[in-house]
C-alpha cells in the first residue's frame, strides 16, 4: 500500500508539471466531450477524456501488479 501511494503521488506531481503542455494539445476538449454553453449557464462533461484516462490508469495498474 505505501508503494502504491508513493507512485500515485509521483504521478500526480508529474501530471501537475505537465498540465500546461497537456492543455496546449487540447486534451480536455476532445471530440466526444460534452459541452453546453448558454447565457448564464455552462456545462462540461469530459466523456472521451475520462475514458482515455481510465484506460491509461488501468494499463499502468496492470503493469505494476505484474
Amino acid at each position: 500500500m505505501p508503494r502504491f501511494l508513493v507512485i500515485l503521488g509521483l504521478a500526480l506531481v508529474l501530471l501537475g508539471l505537465l498540465w500546461p503542455l497537456i492543455s496546449k494539445i487540447g486534451f480536455g476538449h476532445l471530440p466526444g466531450d460534452i459541452r453546453i454553453e448558454r447565457k448564464g449557464f455552462s456545462f462540461y462533461f469530459p466523456v472521451t477524456s475520462s475514458l482515455i484516462i481510465s484506460a491509461l490508469l488501468s494499463f499502468l495498474l496492470w503493469l505494476f501488479r505484474k
